[in-house]
């Protein structure tokens, strides 16, 4: 007996639920049924997928390989009904972009503006947030690309793409004590308080490498805040220091009276690329803005020299 998609389709529901009566309510089948499909998919399967308890039902380890299974064609499935209707209809579609803050705020808005030159009828949805989140967003089938910062080892699944990098810069108010002086140490910085995305940041653990490496004492955070123009806003306004990208750095001086610091025992530069979902469709748009990220970087990286 051969496995029908419907079958799969159903019992994947009653994975996601934990619960043949919530599928059931979900799928608009009675519970006779929804039980019938399962019993089929089982027989064709040839071992017992879910357990009954007294909550609902529990995966079997044969149940729990095929679930797993199951969402991977669920994501493949969404990727040719998508690319069919786009083809079919002739028109550019919906295009779903990750990025971190900073590179939504200088980088893609003009890459966007490029693209839509060529596609007027193109739609964005642009999301925000940190490496880690966004990629979970590209494998569950949320996202399409994603622009942020990328690992020296590439993720299982994931397709990253190298565009440049970026050099990090300790920075402070141009009224800082230290904002006067032409040449400091880390151990200058030692006593320092700062202003951090977070305690664990991808910033904060970079520089907590650097002190770590120089013998010091990791960074004492004084405030921490998602929201990168309101660290900026701190720094400009306090004695605190505060650790970002040169780009992100060159933005904000131009709204905050910031300047980076020279602080001479400092090289730490993050890597920047494009990521996406190995061997998913991506839509005629994404193939192109992808093409426009590499040209502009290249504009980026000559402007360094």
């Amino acid at each position: 007996m051969k496995m029908e998609m419907r079958d799969i389709e159903y019992f994947a529901v009653v994975a996601g639920q934990g619960n043949v009566g919530r599928a059931a309510e979900q799928l608009g089948l009675s519970q006779p049924a929804l039980s019938k499909s399962l019993r089929r998919l089982e027989a064709a399967v040839g071992a017992k997928l879910v357990k009954r308890t007294p909550k609902g039902v529990d995966l079997t380890a044969v149940g729990t390989a095929l679930f797993a299974r199951a969402r991977g064609l669920r994501l493949s499935l969404d990727d040719i009904e998508r690319e069919a209707v786009e083809l079919g209809q002739g028109r550019a579609g919906h295009l779903r972009i990750g990025a971190g803050s900073v590179l939504a705020f200088h980088l893609l808005p003009a890459a966007c503006g490029d693209l839509r030159k060529d596609a007027a009828n193109l739609s964005i949805s642009l999301v925000t947030g940190e490496p880690n989140i966004l990629n979970a967003g590209i494998r569950n089938g949320e996202l399409d690309l994603v622009v942020t910062s990328i690992q020296e080892s590439q993720h299982s699944g994931l397709i990253e793409e190298h565009l440049f990098d970026e050099e990090y810069v300790v920075y402070a108010s141009v009224n800082h004590p230290l904002a006067k002086r032409r040449q400091l140490t880390l151990a200058d910085l030692a006593h320092e308080q700062w202003v951090m995305a977070a305690a664990d940041s991808p910033s904060e653990r970079r520089l907590s490498q650097v002190f770590a490496g120089a013998g010091l004492p990791p960074p004492k955070i004084a405030v921490d805040a998602t929201d990168w123009p309101s660290r900026h806003q701190f720094v400009a306004t306090s004695e605190l220091l505060g650790f970002g990208s040169r780009t992100m750095m060159r933005f904000a001086a131009t709204r905050f009276r910031l300047t980076p610091l020279p602080v001479k025992d400092i090289a730490v530069k993050r890597r920047v690329g494009i990521v996406y979902r190995k061997n998913a469709y991506l839509p005629p748009a994404a193939l192109r803005l992808i093409d426009i990220l590499k040209i502009t970087a290249k504009e980026i990286v000559r402007e360094k020299r």
